[in-house]
């Protein structure tokens, strides 16, 4: 699998479903703001409902922290309204859900399952020039978190600001930092 990590976003054109409409999501709609792609296999399943509502619980957070939430899936625009319309989790959800049916996304982020037409549960942060910043990958039957994801754009947002400094494990905002030099070799 190829590494992603400061890879540049793809270029793309993509059919979403947004606050009741349906739009066209580019990349161009990257430039300059904090982005994640939430891919999951397939509408009107079982986990992937979980996961959509919670990310939708922690929207306004992400949003204040001027990131944009993109879920993608290989079902249609078309089957993203009908979910929406169908179900009261889904219902919640204030972010775009992006149309991948020819599996462009998919392939670029290395989560398409070839065999199936559908997408492993992957998560992909971009910064504002648009290089991938986090990269994580599930197998189908493990759901995500919003609360750590968000937790992990944070970090990466700190650390864009302070090159000179890394966040350690369970670091939050308002932790302490390490600044990385030869006094610390050994010493943690």
């Amino acid at each position: 699998m190829q590494n992603l990590i400061n890879m540049d976003a793809p270029e793309f054109s993509v059919q979403a479903y947004h606050n009741g409409d349906f739009k066209t999501v580019t990349n161009k709609d990257l430039e300059g703001k904090w982005s994640v792609f939430f891919f999951y296999p397939a509408d009107f399943t079982f986990v992937c409902p979980t996961e959509l509502g919670d990310m939708a619980d922690k929207y306004e957070e992400f949003q204040k922290l001027g990131v944009e939430v993109y879920s993608v899936s290989t079902d249609t625009h078309f089957v993203h309204k009908a979910w929406h319309d169908a179900s009261e989790t889904i219902k919640k959800i204030k972010y775009p859900m992006l149309a991948d049916p020819t599996g462009l996304l998919s392939r670029y982020f290395g989560v398409m399952i070839e065999e199936e037409g559908v997408a492993l549960r992957g998560t992909f942060v971009t910064n504002p020039e648009g290089k991938v910043k986090i990269a994580e990958i599930h197998d189908l039957g493990i759901g995500r978190n919003a609360d750590e994801l968000l937790r992990k754009v944070q970090a990466a947002q700190f650390t864009a600001a302070n090159p000179d400094q890394v966040c350690p494990a369970k670091w939050k905002p308002g932790s302490e930092t390490l600044k990385p030099g030869l006094d610390l070799v050994g010493k943690i």
